[in-house]
């Protein structure tokens, strides 16, 4: 027995030494792989012996590797940092940090967006003073980082523009399907900072995205419209929101720094794009992405907005999509103007009405063929329709035909989209779809372009419906598509999906600063995406509704030109007071803004 114990003692301890050799070789494996490092430096420290910093970075790679020969240089950066970006081992930049002269070194981070009424509905519509002073923003340059621009919409006409402002000095950068010829005296700028994204994920596929400004999947398109697009007639998506479209400073101009890619939005290359934004000349910076709060020393996007506006530039920025949960809220440095999202005071309501008279509101952007208006079409649970536990989110190919073919199929939200589901239900040869929204969205939905008729309704509507579809033995509905409907009541109402405080990193200062319009914003749009920025989706439209706090921040970039164009002598500190003093917290009837999240009164922890 002795020597069996004995035995089993050895063969535990061979095993846990080849465990640890193991671990030992994965560990040497992990840190002799390269990845991107954002280096920061003292630059007062560089010895005079230096003719350049490019020639002093390249000594200080050399002095950290083996293979000094191989080290590049993806970006410097002079204006809002000094230091530059490189490819280094984990072995390799913690020898940097050692460095006298080496102020951090900090991995490569990812960032991600955050997806014609609003400018009356807070206030633009009329000759008023601001509007007459600021001459709707001419001539102040509105830089937007994000994916790009369409550079062929109607929002980027210059007519009856002046010239470039003189104190530009930027340009347009040439690449796949973009030429010089399609800037002008609106979009007077357009450049794109590839360098960090290829590093990290190889070259990019020139048949899947444009290496170029032009903007594949339209989220800078929508961005840069609402901020300085240019006013736009007969605006509309399938028929819904109609009217004229413009941005918030309709003179101003736009320049466009493609930073976010298929994959995400890397902080060497935003960090790229705003050093040359502000050489450039910008006078505003709009950033609709960001990533969870992290101490401001950490955080790219932090230390580049601290830079900017040491140098009189305002940096507007999303506050993220994580709501209603707290301590959700990003992009919180004090010196970022950070902007939460709200509804406007119109919707599209569409209904589901049930054979017994039941009638259930929700909302659709749906621009094909209307289903019968009698309530006489076969109604299914999509949980009852498929063989599989997940059938009830209508996945694709978790419905059976035999089943859905012909009929109406209430869908739970979750694990797709809603177009996605949609295309799930056309596939088994469904007719319309009710999706139930899960119960953080509250009742307030988002309208989204879908590819059959579809109405979004709440939990509670849903479940209600689902009890109607089980208790009998022939359910039947129909869907009825409305229109756009104005004048809504109450509103602004907090999108849930605005993310919230308390501030994470610095709780004694309250972010979000201020609210703007971000729950379905119709805004310009790209011509090589569809409206759901599926693949799948082959619809072209010139204008899109979408949502999210991305569509608030470009409100806010839009109004500060405004500011900046009346009043050019302040400072980023005043035009950010100046929009939180002058915002409303409470209805003209002296009641509090209400959270769509919860249908209660909101706080300053919501809306700033």
């Amino acid at each position: 027995m002795l020597r069996k114990m004995r035995a089993l003692q050895h063969l535990v301890c061979v095993f846990f030494i080849s465990l640890m050799a193991i671990c030992h070789v994965m560990s040497v494996v992990a840190s002799d792989k390269k990845q991107t490092y954002i280096v920061h430096v003292q630059q007062d420290l560089m010895p005079t012996s230096f003719s350049s910093p490019d020639a002093w970075y390249r000594t200080l790679l050399g002095s950290v590797s083996d293979k000094p020969d191989n080290q590049t240089i993806i970006y410097t950066y002079s204006t809002i940092l000094q230091g530059f970006s490189t490819s280094l081992t984990a072995t390799e930049a913690e020898s940097l940090r050692e460095k006298s002269s080496v102020l951090a070194v900090l991995p490569e981070m990812v960032y991600k967006p955050d997806t014609t009424r609003t400018p009356s509905f807070l206030g633009l519509n009329g000759r008023g003073s601001l509007l007459t002073r600021s001459r709707e923003g001419d001539n102040i340059i509105i830089g937007l980082l994000d994916t790009g621009i369409w550079p062929e919409s109607k929002s980027f006409n210059d007519r009856g523009l002046g010239p470039i402002p003189s104190k530009w000095k930027g340009s347009c950068k040439t690449g796949t399907n973009f030429k010089v010829s399609n800037c002008n005296r609106k979009l007077i700028g357009a450049q794109f900072f590839s360098a960090g994204y290829e590093a990290a994920t190889g070259p990019i596929n020139e048949k899947s995205q444009s290496r170029s400004p032009r903007d594949d999947q339209g989220h800078g398109t929508h961005t840069a419209s609402t901020a300085g697009g240019a006013a736009v007639q007969y605006a509309s998506v399938f028929g819904y929101a109609p009217g004229t479209a413009k941005g918030m400073a309709t003179r101003s101009r736009i320049a466009a720094y493609k930073v976010c890619w298929r994959e995400g939005c890397l902080s060497s290359d935003i960090l790229a794009a705003m050093d040359k934004a502000v050489r450039d000349g910008v006078d505003i910076l709009s950033l609709s992405f960001g990533s969870p709060a992290k101490s401001f020393y950490l955080d790219s996007i932090a230390i580049g907005s601290f830079g900017a506006v040491q140098l009189g530039i305002l940096v507007s920025c999303s506050a993220g999509n994580f709501g209603p949960s707290p301590y959700s809220v990003q992009n919180v440095a004090p010196w970022i103007t950070t902007v939460g999202a709200s509804s406007i005071d119109r919707d599209f309501p569409s209904y589901a009405i049930l054979v017994n008279r039941k009638n259930y509101v929700g909302q659709s952007l749906y621009g094909g063929k209307s289903l019968r208006s009698t309530p006489t079409l076969p109604l299914v649970y999509a949980g009852n329709a498929s063989n599989y536990w997940y059938g009830k989110y209508c996945l694709g190919g978790s419905l059976s035909s035999t089943k859905v073919a012909g009929k109406i199929v209430l869908c739970e939200n979750g694990l797709a989209s809603v177009p996605q589901q949609g295309l799930a239900v056309m596939a088994a040869g469904g007719v319309g779809i009710i999706v139930a929204g899960v119960e953080e969205h509250g009742y307030q939905l988002l309208a989204e372009a879908h590819f059959l008729p579809t109405v979004t309704v709440s939990s509670k509507n849903g479940e209600e419906i689902l009890r109607y579809i089980l208790s009998n033995p022939r359910p039947t509905a129909t869907i009825v598509l409305g229109s756009t409907r104005l004048g809504v009541k109450p509103s602004p109402v907090i999108a849930s999906f605005s993310s919230r405080g308390p501030n994470p990193i610095t709780p004694e200062i309250l972010k979000p600063d201020v609210i703007a319009p971000g729950l379905n914003i119709l805004a310009a749009w790209s011509g090589n995406s569809g409206p759901t920025g599926m693949v799948e989706d082959k619809r072209r439209v010139d204008f899109n509704v979408i949502s999210g706090t991305s569509m608030s921040c470009p409100h806010v970039s839009g109004l500060a030109a405004l500011l900046k164009g009346a009043y050019p002598n302040w400072s980023p500190a005043a035009i950010k007071s100046a929009l939180m003093t002058t915002s409303y917290s409470a209805y003209p009837n002296g009641q509090p803004l209400l959270d769509s999240a919860t249908g209660k009164s909101s706080s300053p922890l919501v809306h700033g």
